[in-house]
């Protein structure tokens, strides 16, 4: 970590305008004087540390290059909630060649890590990337917004109700973006699956135990 990010971190830290501080990583970048900054500015005001996990599949994981072993972010997980901070995990949905009962597999296993949110996060397809020229060989085939809809309807039934959810979609760059082209037209996105929640009377964790 630069001295430069450091003091911006100090900065916010003792800023009375900002609430919380929110710092995205990886699992395996968090060395031992990391932790130790995290815990000094968790003792000013409450620190949350995303973590880009995005499958437990390692079949999957091995595919996007993600570069560690699922068990790297379990001891990532233990390492940062004893140091009295939360965690935050990032979950792709419409990974290549991933079923829903897979991601469903993922949110379940979730609820068995010591987190206390999760980013759900629709996969984009963008130009200049490996997936875009599959894309347009047409070997990918993304989501409708009536599909993606109906797996977010499951995956929430499914996720233990103390788990907060801090995002159920995302935005990729209009100018980058070949798929899926609904994701463009958020207030749609949203609007769809507030809906869709409603249709299907979804309560989070309702599929859990």
């Amino acid at each position: 970590m630069t001295d430069s990010l450091i003091r911006r971190l100090w900065d916010a830290a003792e800023d009375e305008r900002i609430a919380v501080l929110s710092l995205g990583t990886r699992p395996d970048c968090l060395e031992d004087q990391t932790l130790q900054l995290l815990r000094e500015l968790a003792e000013r005001k409450p620190v949350w540390v995303e973590l880009g996990l995005q499958t437990i599949h390692e079949q999957t994981a091995e595919k996007i290059r993600r570069g560690y072993s699922l068990d790297v972010f379990e001891q990532a997980v233990q390492k940062l909630r004893a140091n009295g901070l939360d965690v935050i995990v990032h979950l792709i949905l419409g990974l290549p060649g991933e079923s829903t009962e897979q991601m469903v597999e993922s949110i379940r296993y979730l609820n068995c890590q010591d987190i206390q949110g999760v980013k759900l996060q629709l996969l984009h397809i963008l130009k200049g990337t490996e997936l875009g020229e599959q894309f347009v060989l047409g070997t990918e085939d993304p989501f409708t917004l009536d599909e993606y809809a109906d797996l977010l309807c499951e995956l929430v039934r499914n996720l233990r109700p103390e788990i907060v959810i801090h995002r159920l979609t995302g935005d990729g760059a209009k100018k980058d973006l070949l798929a899926p082209l609904w994701s463009a037209d958020k207030k749609r996105v949203l609007n769809t699956i507030r809906q869709r929640f409603h249709e299907q009377k979804v309560i989070q964790g309702s599929a859990w135990s």
